[in-house]
């Protein structure tokens, strides 16, 4: 079924459109719970919660082209995993990755390209819950420190802190990685 068909079926609450675009989306949408939530069954849990959003809001969905349901599917999921986040605090948790220094020397990207994406995604998931969701925001969604820090209620310099320890554990796991796999 055509994309835009499909949400017009899900909008009307056509259960096998449902069911066509949970089996469509899911590994995707999986993906996306999974680079915020750390562990699998945290990112299932909040995958589903997000699908039962979506089909209770597809009036909300409008059309804009090939790619905008997915790219709507991926907002709700990534709120969904926001909303659970705030809920529990976790921007206000201590880390244990405090003595992560401010300053890192960054890998080249010859030598991230080397990296299977699993194994870099795996890294991300490691990381603490504040750095994870902080870095998530900037890379993945592409939001700067001010929209960072108002969607997680945190000053835009804890932002940005956030990111660069995110980054300095990252490179760390990088080098530490290449060492092993060279």
């Amino acid at each position: 079924m055509e994309e835009q068909v499909l949400a017009e079926h899900c909008r009307q609450g056509d259960n096998s459109a449902r069911k066509e675009l949970y089996e469509r989306y899911a590994g995707r949408m999986l993906s996306v719970c999974l680079r915020y939530a750390g562990d699998r069954e945290t990112a299932e849990d909040l995958m589903h919660d997000g699908f039962l959003k979506l089909f209770d809001s597809f009036d909300k969905f409008t059309w804009r082209g090939e790619g905008s349901l997915r790219a709507w599917m991926e907002r709700v999921m990534v709120n969904t995993v926001l909303q659970h986040l705030r809920k529990n605090d976790v921007m206000n948790q201590a880390s244990a990755l405090d003595s992560v220094p401010e300053t890192y020397d960054e890998p080249d990207s010859s030598t991230i390209d080397v990296i299977p994406q699993k194994v870099l995604m795996q890294f991300i998931s490691e990381l603490p819950a504040g750095y994870r969701t902080v870095f998530n925001l900037y890379v993945f969604e592409d939001k700067p420190h001010k929209e960072i820090a108002q969607i997680l209620g945190i000053n835009e310099k804890s932002s940005a802190s956030q990111l660069t320890r995110a980054k300095a554990a990252l490179a760390t796991k990088v080098r530490e990685w290449m060492k092993r796999n060279a």
